[in-house]
């Protein structure tokens, strides 16, 4: 699609709203006291220009015709009067000022614009003059009365409608009427009526009666006169061939006490024998009145039509996601009729705003829009923004002067926190989701249009009738939006702002705030050392709950800070660490620390199992901590007593129900998500890391079964294993035999094997060595050995005990002169060689190793002495020292010295002595170096 021209390259606003000079409501309000005295400014006092801004709606146009024809003494299908009811701000004034000029001027009038449409609807081919009586009821003051230096004071509304009449000469018709304060007859009237066309016009008739009702006695009675006075000028007026009669009357509760109410009912009735009452304008003539008034050009049809097209085409293809009010055929024709504005711009003060009791009809509109026309004209030369369209979404709601008049025409002046927090602040959540969006987002400031539609749709929560997403999607969407875009943006501003809801299938901004903002003001008030253990506390909760399940059989151990906290025993262990304790950059190296001394260390000895303890550490468990604060938040709003005094609503107890799940199950899900390090010792006697990526909880039941799963799949952990592994690995120290015991636990204390999942698995792998001649099984008893077993078929993983005293021997091991008589089950002997006594049969050898030669002659002594890195202590212990670790003859001699360039702290030093003291060793072998001191 070929790109659209903005509209700023297009439609030429007026010269003041492209300077940018500030306009408020008196820009667009008449006075018409100023245009009668010629104090009006040049749009309204200058009648040429006057006409040249006015667009003559279909009610202008008829209303003035039967106005003209009634002037010109032709008073068939005439009435004569009008009975103008418009809301505040919809017209009334300008229509009475539209015949003041044009009643005044008569063929003068002939050449300004618009006026040729006047007479052709009224059938005439000149402008009547006639003469022109103006009464407006807040301007006319009745206690000094009314008169230029050298004319009588009238002090009354008739006294000076006979003066702006006929001068001096009708004046004295009813002077005597006016001093008295008594209306005049119908027979007076009837005499300043006779001869010339006359016009009389009265505005604010309501502001008259409301002031002399106030005003107390004698001028209340002026009041009722007033009325008497109008029933007699309307009868006089009905049968005056050439003469016309307009009143204009408000048609604003808002403006009314319950007097004036009464009033105007009365008021009503009696103007009714003149004409029905009136509207000025139709909804779908404002869009023209707008575009006189704002623009000097609206632009080049072409470019027009290319942006009605394709915004029609546009509509078109969604249809069925729009609103059900709009006229998709006819979108067009709407599309060109308003522009350079979208056609929501202009019909949401129709839908939705017209209702509201402080709303001006037409000129709150256009207060409205040239504040917004000059905003948008200025940044769009500014920024260079491509819009082709001034849109609801664009509203200048970032603008204090824009804010205040809107503020003004809903009534309700608590929106600015609104306004500022969720939509047009620097710091406004609308905002902030944009500028962490995408770049196509970003651009089109989407979250601010978005939420600035809503804004408006929702008439700022004064009403009901939120803004629903069909209408949104019209007020925002277009050739360069998706609608996917704006549902997005709809879902992540209902998350976050702190006054936009949504209720259903409708969405509001209004000054209560919401849920958002209840629990951020609660989550803020968590603060101090009881709220901290509170979420702390909260935090390991849902950890546990999380680790309990699955992983049967292996212990788990929840937040340990200290060695002694985890005992030192031959089992697997599942130590879950703290999240404070995390893998963060900062709190890494220390994390390493505590669980390398949890490895190595337990109660002022070495640890015997550390190859059984296997550490799951936290990455990112500031967000356990930030939920929790938000769950603990929640949980405070759920007090029945504390609903009732924020008033909460049905809707927003329930969405508080929901909340609450979700972040009990987001907290649970958090703990899947940032457990996700495992940390064990690793063969080389180091801290083994398993990074076990992303989970979740649609991963499996059990977090502890995923992690088991994982270390399985690494080579790890271990269901069960084999004999021959067993045979594979058998230390060399065991010549005579290895304890089951010694089996059992060599799992849990050297990395060098695997962690087995359950030690009980042991029992069926020693029972099929035995039954498979893998090894023996010899239980020791006060003689000495017993028998062995071997070769037993019958032999079951019941009969296996983990003890000192059971031994397993392998078949060479048997052959050896001190080795025990096999024990065999009758019948199942195993046939030997005939060739080889049973003394001196060769080593069996395990399935897969080679054969065990032995060698003819026996070393008698072996010895080494050499420099040792500090890191290869144990490996050298686990592969040379072993050996001959149960051999009386093994002689260590050991020295050990270290010099740091920091030296040595005194506790350091009384740790090594304590060290040496446990183990037996002679402490006065000690050698301390003391730091030489300078003292010169």
């Amino acid at each position: 699609m070929a790109v659209l021209k903005p509209w700023h390259l297009v439609a030429m606003p007026h010269e003041d709203l492209r300077k940018g000079i500030p306009l408020d409501a008196s820009a667009f309000a008449i006075h018409l006291d100023q245009v009668v005295d010629g104090r009006a400014p040049g749009d309204y006092g200058d009648p040429q220009r006057f006409f040249a801004r006015t667009y003559l709606t279909e009610a202008y146009r008829k209303m003035a015709a039967e106005v003209l024809r009634r002037l010109a003494g032709e008073p068939l299908g005439t009435s004569p009067g009008i009975n103008l009811t418009t809301q505040f701000g919809g017209g009334k004034t300008h229509f009475l000022t539209l015949l003041y000029h044009l009643c005044r001027a008569g063929d003068a009038a002939q050449g300004w614009p618009g006026v040729s449409e006047l007479l052709e609807a009224a059938g005439l081919s000149t402008v009547p003059q006639a003469r022109v009586a103006v009464f407006i009821g807040n301007w006319f003051d009745f206690v000094v009365g009314v008169g230029a230096e050298g004319e009588p004071r009238r002090k009354t509304p008739w006294g000076d409608l006979a003066w702006q009449l006929g001068g001096n000469d009708l004046y004295q018709l009813v002077k005597d009427h006016d001093e008295q304060g008594v209306v005049p007859g119908g027979e007076v009237l009837q005499k300043i009526f006779t001869g010339e066309p006359t016009l009389i016009l009265m505005d604010e008739v309501l502001s008259f009666l409301r002031r002399a009702r106030g005003a107390g006695d004698p001028y209340r009675r002026l009041g009722s006169q007033f009325y008497s006075f109008l029933d007699v000028l309307t009868r006089e007026v009905i049968g005056s061939a050439n003469t016309a009669l307009v009143v204009s009357l408000p048609f604003s509760e808002y403006e009314m006490t319950q007097e004036d109410e009464a009033e105007f009912q009365r008021l009503s009735k009696l103007l009714d024998r003149l004409s029905k009452a009136v509207l000025l304008s139709e909804k779908v003539e404002i869009a023209e009145i707008v575009r006189r008034r704002l623009f000097e050009d609206v632009g080049d049809p072409k470019e027009i039509a290319r942006t009605a097209k394709a915004y029609a085409e546009w509509v078109r293809q969604h249809r069925g996601q729009l609103p059900e009010w709009f006229p998709v055929d006819q979108a067009e024709m709407i599309f060109k009729a308003t522009y350079p504005f979208h056609p929501t711009v202009l019909s949401v003060f129709e839908r939705k705003w017209q209702s509201l009791p402080r709303f001006q009809r037409t000129r709150g509109i256009l207060r409205l829009l040239a504040l917004w026309v000059s905003h948008a004209w200025q940044r769009a030369y500014r920024e260079g923004t491509k819009e082709p369209l001034i849109t609801l979404g664009s509203a200048p709601l970032e603008d204090l002067l824009f804010r205040a008049a809107t503020f003004e025409q809903l009534g309700e002046g608590r929106l600015e926190a609104a306004v500022l927090s969720d939509i047009a602040g620097e710091e406004a959540h609308a905002v902030r989701l944009d500028q962490e969006a995408g770049s196509s987002v970003k651009r089109l400031r989407l979250h601010q249009q978005v939420a600035t539609a809503v804004f408006f749709e929702s008439s700022g929560g004064q009403v009901r009738n939120g803004a629903t997403l069909p209408e949104v999607r019209l007020a925002v969407g277009g050739p360069e939006v998706e609608v996917g875009m704006i549902e997005d943006a709809l879902e992540r501003l209902v998350s976050r702002c702190y006054y936009l809801e949504a209720r259903g299938m409708a969405y509001w901004i209004s000054h209560r705030p919401t849920l958002n903002k209840l629990l951020s003001d609660r989550r803020a008030a968590l603060s101090g050392p009881q709220a901290e253990e509170q979420i702390r506390e909260k935090v390991r909760q849902a950890i546990r709950e999380v680790f309990k399940g699955g992983g049967a059989g292996i212990e788990r151990r929840y937040f340990p800070e200290d060695p002694m906290d985890i005992p030192d025993v031959a089992a697997l262990r599942l130590v879950v660490m703290a999240p404070e304790h995390g893998w963060e950059n900062v709190e890494r190296e220390r994390t390493k620390n505590l669980v390398r001394r949890m490895v190595q260390e337990y109660g002022g000895r070495g640890r015997t199992y550390k190859s059984g303890l296997i550490f799951v550490v936290a990455e990112g468990g500031l967000q356990l901590s930030d939920e929790a604060r938000t769950l603990l938040a929640l949980e405070s709003l759920e007090d029945p007593a504390e609903q009732e005094r924020l008033r909460l609503e049905p809707a927003q107890v329930q969405e508080l129900r929901e909340k609450k799940r979700h972040s009990e199950k987001k907290l649970g899900d958090l703990v899947w998500h940032v457990y996700r390090r495992v940390l064990l010792l690793g063969k080389d006697n180091e801290l083994q890391e398993v990074d076990l990526g992303q989970l979740h909880p649609s991963m499996g039941k059990s977090l502890v079964d995923i992690i088991l799963m994982r270390l399985k799949q690494e080579g790890i952990l271990e269901e069960t294993i084999s004999p021959d592994f067993l045979v594979r690995h058998w230390p060399p120290a065991h010549r005579e035999g290895w304890s089951t015991r010694a089996v059992r636990e060599v799992f849990y204390a050297s990395p060098l094997y695997p962690r087995l999942l359950n030690p009980d698995a042991l029992r069926e792998t020693i029972a099929r060595g035995v039954r498979e001649g893998k090894f023996a099984y010899v239980v020791r008893s006060e003689e000495g050995r017993s028998r062995p077993i071997f070769q037993d078929a019958a032999f079951t993983a019941d009969q296996v005990e983990f003890s000192e005293e059971v031994l397993l021997m392998l078949p060479e091991q048997l052959s050896a002169p001190s080795a025990p008589s096999l024990e065999r089950p009758e019948g199942k002997v195993e046939k030997q060689p005939s060739s080889v006594p049973l003394t001196e049969t060769p080593p069996i050898a395990p399935a897969g190793t080679q054969p065990v030669v032995l060698p003819e002659m026996p070393v008698r002594r072996i010895a080494w002495e050499g420099s040792l890195p500090p890191q290869q202590w144990t490996n050298f212990y686990m592969k040379i020292l072993t050996h001959f670790a149960t051999d009386p003859s093994l002689r260590i001699f050991l020295r050990f010295e270290a010099a740091p360039e920091r030296g040595i702290s005194r506790e350091k030093e009384e740790e090594i002595r304590s060290a040496l003291r446990e183990l037996g060793l002679d402490v006065s072998s000690l050698e301390v170096e003391l730091v030489n001191i300078d003292k010169s």
